[in-house]
């Protein structure tokens, strides 16, 4: 893979997962993390458009997954591995393809008949809080990405920090990047941080949140989506997306101040895990394909169809070609002007 080939890039989140489906199966101490779902969504329509992810791990992180993302055409030079251990495991139990828990991980287990696994002793989950100053050990640092990766076009934030969400859109903005989206973190989508989200919105080309983080920031405010979206996108955002957890979405185009709902796709879900990660991806794809606000939607719809009926970050990959295109062709229908 050459550099100059990198079109996307997509800072955030690697991660070492355990996942119990809602059916008792258990995937242990796998690859995962929201930069790579993301990457994975923009890989779903653009195959031959290599992508760059931008993440912080630990020495303890398996070096042989780094060879796996590179073998799907993700670029990994953005990936800084530190001199001593990071904390990256992550627990999951679906209680419903679309809901879980983080917390009890021991009780799942045995509930499930399975033995807790080794690597998950001493896990402890993390409690989302939100900083104006805390640096994290998995923020992003000014000098994390790669002068290679400004050459890019487009550019997806990954969920993460608040203080790496204020310090990465400007950066990305020095290089050729022109198409910017970002998905905040649930810690500092709250009334607390009400007045600090028009900075975030700031040179913003698509802002994504789920229904869920934007009722937690509009509480007591609103509790009308598009009435929300609207205050946002008046913010610096034009294009707003709410994902929910259904897998449908919320379009408000701010410029033409134009409203669309896109259902979800009939896809058979296995679990709904990361699917809003590799939505965003397929959007990003689909907006530099259009630069069509629903249109991206639709196709970060289908990316992410493809994701849920399976387990793994690179399990949409593997699907028949034609099947996304199949799958657009038949969700555009089902869209609904608001």
């Amino acid at each position: 893979m050459t550099e100059s080939l990198i079109r996307a890039v997509f800072p955030g989140l690697l991660q070492r997962e355990y996942i119990i489906l809602p059916d008792g199966r258990a995937f242990n101490d796998i690859l995962g993390g929201n930069a790579l779902y993301s990457a994975v969504g923009w890989l779903v329509w653009q195959p031959q458009e290599p992508a760059g992810i931008v993440a912080r791990v630990g020495e303890d992180f398996p070096q042989g997954w780094l060879s796996e993302i590179a073998e799907h055409g993700i670029e990994t030079q953005g990936v800084r591995v530190q001199s001593h251990s990071i904390e990256l495991r992550n627990f999951y139990a679906y209680l419903t393809p679309y809901q879980y828990v983080q917390e009890e991980a021991i009780l799942h287990y045995s509930r499930n008949g399975q033995s807790f696994p080794k690597s998950l002793f001493g896990y402890q989950p993390s409690i989302p809080t939100a900083s104006r100053t805390r640096v994290e050990e998995t923020s992003l640092r000014s000098t994390d990405i790669p002068s290679e990766y400004l050459n890019a076009t487009a550019a997806h934030i990954a969920p993460m920090d608040y203080l790496t969400h204020n310090l990465i859109p400007s950066l990305l903005h020095q290089g050729t990047i022109t198409t910017l989206t970002l998905a905040p973190s649930t810690a500092y989508m709250n009334p607390i941080f009400f007045s600090d989200i028009p900075q975030i919105l700031m040179g913003l080309t698509a802002f994504l949140p789920t229904e869920n983080q934007l009722r937690s920031l509009f509480k007591e405010r609103s509790e009308d989506i598009w009435e929300m979206a609207e205050a946002l996108s008046s913010s610096g955002c034009e294009i707003i997306v709410v994902q929910k957890d259904d897998l449908s979405q919320y379009v408000y185009d701010g410029m033409g101040r134009k409203r669309w709902f896109i259902p979800p796709y009939p896809a058979r879900i296995l679990s709904a895990h990361a699917a809003e990660d590799v939505f965003c991806g397929g959007f990003l794809a689909g907006y530099q394909r259009n630069f069509d606000p629903l249109e991206a939607a639709l196709y970060g719809n289908i990316a992410a169809s493809l994701a849920v009926e399976g387990v793994g970050p690179f399990y949409a990959l593997d699907a028949e070609p034609r099947l996304a295109s199949a799958r657009l062709d038949s969700l555009r229908q089902a869209v609904r002007k608001c």
